[in-house]
């Protein structure tokens, strides 16, 4: 995994590196530490005005909640080609993120594939609740769907891969044999909303690093061709662009692809974001998140969201002048630790 110079894996991008450049500009011009009054009372206004918010449980709205969409105008070329593309497989594997396997499922797909024979990988096995993966399996399992589980960073389960393809194309390998056609590649479209780990998953079955990746969304561009032989089948590969659909009707799926960094970090508000997300932590506590923020069950529950960024902020010693918790910087910090597991395996949602 590619990661750009100065940023931890996982981290937030555009934000962190517009909070640099700030402070590189403040380093270079000690005049601009002062704020102007009127951002100074705009900042302290939305202080007041969070202070003021009730605590809520995460899965209703909240006035944390804010509507998140991003859908790029290559997402509508992409979607026309991979229609296009479809008739060059024989059958399609779907990556999916195994924190929010039903959030991270495009609605479009199954209208996009039609009949194609499909596999649902569940990527990101390592960051997600092992037992909450179990059960997604048998959920998907029981739609008639194969369903293996992933950790494309370290390989974890991609040997599973070629059986699982030849398994649900059987019946199409047999009619090949029966005319002859012995060993024929299996070629299978990979698909997936961005930031998934489809050229990951890719890299590391292929052992190649042609597939490009980086740790945010929107970096595959165009379709490519991967071959790879495992177990005597030979597979070949058709990697294709992230594609998110043109709106979330539920607020939450755009809330949770943002949490897990699907949805492009400068369209959304990052402290309103934490701030959702510390609204789920409220009502469900793990012990990781407690030990890692020095808080204890009883704090986190009695505590609305914004107490809970600023006392986050206050242990790490995230302060600004006048020693006033840095929220910005701390919601940050909380995302990126969220997307790396560092607040513990969490599944985000669990089959109806």
């Amino acid at each position: 995994m590619k990661n750009t110079k100065g940023t931890k894996k996982g981290g937030i991008k555009g934000k962190r590196e517009r909070y640099a450049e700030q402070r590189s500009r403040q380093s270079r011009n000690p005049k601009s530490e002062r704020k102007p009054s009127a951002i100074k009372a705009q900042h302290a206004e939305a202080r007041r005005s969070r202070r003021e918010r009730r605590p809520v449980e995460y899965g209703s709205k909240s006035e944390n909640s804010q509507y998140i969409q991003w859908f790029p105008g290559h997402m509508t070329r992409t979607k026309r080609k991979i229609q296009e593309d479809l008739k060059l497989v024989d059958a399609v594997a779907e990556i999916i993120d195994a924190r929010v396997p039903m959030s991270s499922r495009n609605p479009d797909l199954p209208s996009m594939i039609g009949s194609k024979p499909r596999v649902i990988l569940m990527n990101k096995c390592d960051l997600a609740d092992p037992r909450a993966t179990k059960q997604w399996a048998e959920h998907f399992k029981k739609q008639g769907v194969r369903a293996i589980e992933l950790d494309c960073k370290t390989g974890a389960g991609i040997g599973n891969f070629t059986s699982a393809v030849s398994s649900v194309l059987a019946d199409k390998i047999e009619m090949w044999k029966s005319k002859g056609m012995v060993n024929r590649s299996l070629r299978v479209m990979i698909v997936g909303i961005p930031n998934v780990g489809k050229s990951t998953f890719i890299n590391r079955i292929s052992k190649t690093s042609k597939a490009k990746t980086e740790d945010r969304p929107g970096v595959t561009r165009g379709n490519q061709w991967f071959t790879l032989t495992s177990g005597g089948v030979s597979v070949d590969l058709l990697d294709t662009p992230g594609v998110l659909w043109p709106r979330f009707d539920d607020q939450l799926v755009g809330e949770k692809l943002a949490f897990t960094g699907a949805v492009k970090d400068d369209v959304t508000d990052t402290e309103q974001l934490a701030l959702r997300l510390l609204e789920y932590f409220r009502t469900r506590p793990t012990k990781v998140f407690c030990e890692r923020f020095s808080l204890t069950p009883e704090e986190i529950a009695g505590s609305p969201a914004h107490e809970l960024l600023d006392a986050i902020a206050k242990k790490r010693g995230m302060l600004v002048s006048g020693g006033e918790p840095d929220t910005e910087r701390a919601a940050v910090m909380v995302l990126d630790e969220f997307r790396a597991a560092k607040l513990g395996r969490i599944t985000l949602e669990l089959p109806e």
